[in-house]
């Protein structure tokens, strides 16, 4: 096995899974990609073993402080833990994130259950290399009627890794079906997004149902209704809005599969023109309820500034269509907005709308995307409860 000696340690001691290139005592080029190698300190002090590719700025990820074995026995001890983990933290692990990358100590691995179908996404070029260890061992301790590689994530790119959807066990001959909370959702592992479901939101989408007692809501980027749904089962009245034709005809189905159609109203429009419709035809405070869970506005730091004023104008267009005592559910995936930017942005969106809301709750992402603290990139997602 290669040694990769590093320069400078202090992350790496912190805990932290990423040594980047400028960390190295020498540069990576000499590395075979993908490759397994032990991780030093320049006084030869043993830190770990990690892969390495480097044509990456991330030259190294950590998979182990530890002398052992990268085999089979390797990703079932760390499986087990993370199945150990969501069995203690979790009322239902029947559909979850069960392994969740840095946050499981498996960084560039993502596997999510959906009932009885894995859907696996592998990231990166060190576990892809692993792959058939990987499909091995899921199938041998989980026994899943089917397996589905996602592995069509732009991050695979970088890494030079090429796109890829398949089933590569049994047959998705219907949609899985899951169960969060008293909704029923179908899941769409091969072409919906991200591995067919946000499974991250689904302990805010219950909260904000314990919160409200009928009226009218706006479940917008709805997808495919998950917000929406939880709501109409307490009697709310939805209003579901996206831009994507699939999307509508996701929550729909979905609707349908509650018995909710006579509750849901479906509206295909692009949500800045929807809302700015809304407050012109003479709509502002009219609605008890808005949910605002966009899309990733910002996916580098130099696009912050650009996406701060995205999420403050849709923000302020929320704000101005809720009733006194209205409750706005609302939400940034963008890793790099942090929290005191995010709710810096509320406050000037309530600002503009005239607003001065109280924040009910402040929320992350569930239990099953666990984050490390050495780890910050492991927390992306903001979620505020605010009642205007």
């Amino acid at each position: 096995m290669d040694k990769v000696i590093l320069k400078r340690t202090g992350r790496i001691r912190a805990g932290h899974l990423w040594i980047f290139s400028n960390e190295l005592a020498a540069g990576p080029k000499h590395f075979e990609p993908g490759a397994l190698a032990g991780v030093y300190d320049t006084k030869g002090g043993f830190l770990g073993i990690g892969y390495v590719n480097p044509n990456s700025l991330i030259s190294v990820r950590l998979l182990t402080r530890e002398r052992e074995e990268i085999d089979s026995g390797f990703f079932r001890r760390r499986i087990a833990a993370a199945l150990s983990y969501r069995e203690r933290f979790l009322p239902d692990t029947g559909s979850c994130r069960l392994v969740y990358s840095e946050g499981d100590f498996l960084p560039g691995l993502i596997v999510d259950k959906y009932s009885d179908c894995l859907v696996i996404q592998i990231l990166t070029l060190g576990m892809e290399r692993l792959r058939d260890t990987i499909m091995n061992v899921l199938d041998e301790m989980l026994s899943p009627s089917v397996m589905v590689l996602r592995n069509d994530s732009q991050s695979r790119v970088l890494e030079g890794l090429p796109l890829e959807k398949k089933v590569i066990k049994g047959t998705l001959d219907s949609p899985p079906v899951i169960k969060e909370g008293e909704v029923f959702m179908e899941v769409d592992p091969l072409s919906g997004q991200k591995t067919g479901f946000f499974l991250d939101q689904r302990e805010n989408r219950i909260a904000l149902s314990g919160l409200v007692d009928g009226g009218r809501c706006l479940d917008l980027f709805c997808y495919s209704g998950a917000w929406g749904l939880q709501l109409a089962g307490k009697g709310m009245h939805i209003t579901f809005v996206d831009d994507s034709e699939a999307a509508i005809a996701k929550a729909g189905r979905n609707a349908g599969l509650n018995r909710l159609e006579s509750a849901c109203g479906f509206v295909k429009e692009d949500v800045f023109k929807f809302l700015k419709r809304e407050a012109q035809s003479g709509n502002g405070n009219a609605y008890e309820c808005v949910v605002l869970d966009p899309p990733a506005f910002v996916k580098s730091k130099a696009k912050i500034k650009e996406a701060l004023r995205g999420y403050r104008e849709i923000n302020t267009l929320a704000m101005r269509l809720l009733r006194s005592g209205g409750i706005l559910a609302t939400s940034s995936c963008s890793y790099h907005v942090d929290r005191d930017a995010f709710l810096d942005m509320l406050r000037s969106a309530a600002m503009d709308a005239g607003r001065d809301p109280r924040l009910l709750e402040y929320r992350s992402q569930g239990k099953d995307h666990p984050i490390l603290l050495s780890v910050p990139e492991t927390e992306y997602l903001k979620c505020a409860f605010l009642e205007l």
